[in-house]
């Protein structure tokens, strides 16, 4: 990762918030953006090294985006900034370092 200029992230973070008003409404806009463009499913290290398969994206009740992750038949919501990219990273991958960005 890390490929992106910081003004390559600044025009896609634009992209993804051109309409909205609030912070609320860029959240929603990048999540769209990244939902649409991230490649799932994918397989991960998480938390302790555990392998997990992320299956898709979702908005949080507290603001954030998570991962929604799986591994054998448990499943576990995991922020997708706490969460490790395999190295290639998934397709679409540069719309996460785009949420990191904006969210400072």
């Amino acid at each position: 990762m890390g490929t992106f200029s910081k003004a390559e992230l600044e025009a896609m973070i634009e992209e993804a918030t051109v309409d909205a008003y609030n912070e609320d409404e860029q959240l929603t806009g990048l999540f769209t953006l990244l939902e649409e463009h991230l490649a799932v499913p994918f397989t991960t290290t998480a938390v302790l090294g555990v392998e997990v398969t992320v299956r898709g994206v979702d908005l949080a009740p507290d603001g954030r985006i998570v991962a929604l992750c799986s591994r054998g038949g448990m499943r576990q919501s995991i922020g997708i900034l706490e969460l490790p990219l395999p190295r290639p990273a998934p397709e679409g991958a540069e719309w996460i370092d785009a949420y990191r960005h904006w969210a400072g």
